[in-house]
């Protein structure tokens, strides 16, 4: 898969895609992700991206020249490359669509800043838009973040141990399952900490008692911490 980020902040980037899992993920050439500054398709001298709003109001909106102007030159006519802004007038970025936008060749994230970008990048690349949660952040930088990594690592071997991601949460259970569980509760050495004990079914041995134990344990957490996707669960039933 192929990664490209335009920002006005590349610097923000450089180790969210240098450590950790995406570092390797990159060294093994499964990931390629680069940074690019929007700065770079200005034609002004001064390499100015942004200018005050028409009808007037406080903030600065990111010019569609430059954006446009990144994205098609990345894109350069692919049908492939898959464009993506994180803003507010999306829907819910969730599991589901981690694992869908996994399946592309191509994506390409545009990183909103100060009051917005003008909506003549809307109209002309009809982005796929996603919003993170009812709330305002500074930039695009972190939801775009947010979003490489859940996508990549639904990517084949990104995760070294398969089963470390069958039980992560809104993971499905088995092929048919369209329940969107949270995972269960885990626990790992020592087996007493402060008088509290490792359930005895995780150290039994007993692999078939061990799964329903955890199938259990990720509906009731589900039912406990998230009611609403308990209660979605239980209509699909």
């Amino acid at each position: 898969m192929r990664i490209d980020i335009i920002t006005i902040f590349p610097e923000l980037f450089t180790a969210f895609l240098s450590e950790s899992l995406m570092g390797r993920a990159k060294e093994a050439g499964m990931v390629q992700a680069q940074t690019h500054d929007l700065r770079g398709w200005t034609t002004d001298k001064h390499h100015v991206v942004d200018d005050a709003p028409f009808g007037g109001g406080g903030g600065m909106v990111l010019m569609a020249g430059p954006v446009v102007s990144a994205v098609e030159a990345l894109a350069n006519g692919s049908a492939l490359a898959t464009v993506i802004i994180p803003t507010a007038r999306g829907p819910l970025f969730d599991q589901q669509a981690a694992d869908r936008l996994a399946e592309n060749e191509r994506l390409i994230f545009v990183c909103g800043h100060y009051k917005g970008i003008d909506e003549r990048v809307f109209e002309v690349l009809r982005p796929q838009r996603f919003s993170l949660g009812n709330y305002v952040l500074t930039g695009g930088e972190l939801p775009a973040m947010v979003m490489i990594d859940a996508i990549v690592r639904r990517i084949p071997g990104f995760i070294g141990n398969a089963d470390s991601a069958a039980d992560d949460s809104f993971a499905p259970r088995d092929e048919s399952s369209v329940e969107l569980l949270l995972g269960p509760p885990v626990y790992t050495r020592p087996a007493v900490f402060r008088d509290l004990s490792v359930p005895k079914i995780l150290i039994s041995g007993h692999h078939a008692h061990v799964d329903k134990w955890r199938r259990e344990q990720a509906r009731e957490a589900t039912r406990k911490f998230r009611p609403e996707l308990y209660a979605a669960a239980a209509k699909s039933e």
